[in-house]
């Protein structure tokens, strides 16, 4: 991926506790505006450029914060037993 951010910056960024970030700081994803023309390295390098941490954002006043688990569940899965639960 052509970025700027290194593996370190990375590691930074998904360190951030979505419980003392300012909601005000944060990029709300639904502004977030992909040109899906891009190749997809072109793509996830234009995202991460305008949501600045992909593991931290905001959707309206929600603060949201994503992490990846190395279990081999897939979000959808994870998603779906979430939604059993409800």
């Amino acid at each position: 991926m052509d970025t700027d951010l290194s593996q370190m910056d990375f590691d930074t960024l998904r360190e951030v506790d979505i419980r003392e970030v300012d909601l005000d700081s944060l990029v709300d994803i639904r502004e977030v505006k992909i040109d899906q023309t891009l190749p997809k390295e072109q793509r996830m390098a234009d995202f991460i450029r305008q949501v600045k941490n992909p593991y931290c954002f905001k959707v309206g006043k929600v603060a949201v914060s994503v992490g990846f688990a190395n279990n081999g569940v897939t979000f959808e899965q994870q998603m779906g037993y979430y939604l059993q639960t409800l």
